[in-house]
């Protein structure tokens, strides 16, 4: 995976609080570097879900998250958080991440987030919005998966 297989990023500055007693960026910290990254992802896209959810009733999940540590993140520098969807479910988006140094090409952790849609009220999970998956193969290609 490359910098150049994505789309969209979105940079970070790591602050001290971010890291821990080795001087590197705490290892749960990536899941909110990734967390953040999908959230500005959807606003990129241009798309609403929070509107969405409030109006439906549904709502996404996060029922894997997984994280490769390649190499170690300090205090101060400047990353970026690469986004793209890598598979698109009848009821779940999965997210393809990558963090970078700002002027690097070496990714220093990479990732994958799955989120499945789901009926609040039932608990049970529900198709997609089209709306949304029309803009995710616009954005990100027709041979989305």
């Amino acid at each position: 995976m490359s910098k150049e297989d994505f789309k969209f990023c979105y940079p970070f500055r790591v602050r001290y609080s971010e890291i821990d007693g080795q001087k590197v960026v705490f290892n749960a910290h990536y899941l909110t570097y990734f967390d953040t990254a999908i959230t500005e992802y959807f606003r990129w896209l241009p798309f609403d879900y929070t509107n969405l959810c409030d109006r439906t009733g549904h709502d996404f999940h996060t029922i894997r998250s997984l994280v490769e540590y390649k190499a170690p993140i300090h205090f101060d520098e400047e990353i970026e958080v690469f986004v793209r969807i890598s598979k698109i479910g009848r009821s779940s988006l999965s997210f393809e991440m990558g963090i970078y140094a700002k002027d690097d090409y070496q990714p220093r952790a990479t990732g994958d987030v799955v989120w499945v849609h789901t009926d609040q009220e039932s608990g049970r999970p529900s198709p997609v919005n089209t709306d949304l998956v029309a803009l995710l193969r616009v954005r990100e290609g027709e041979s989305l998966a």
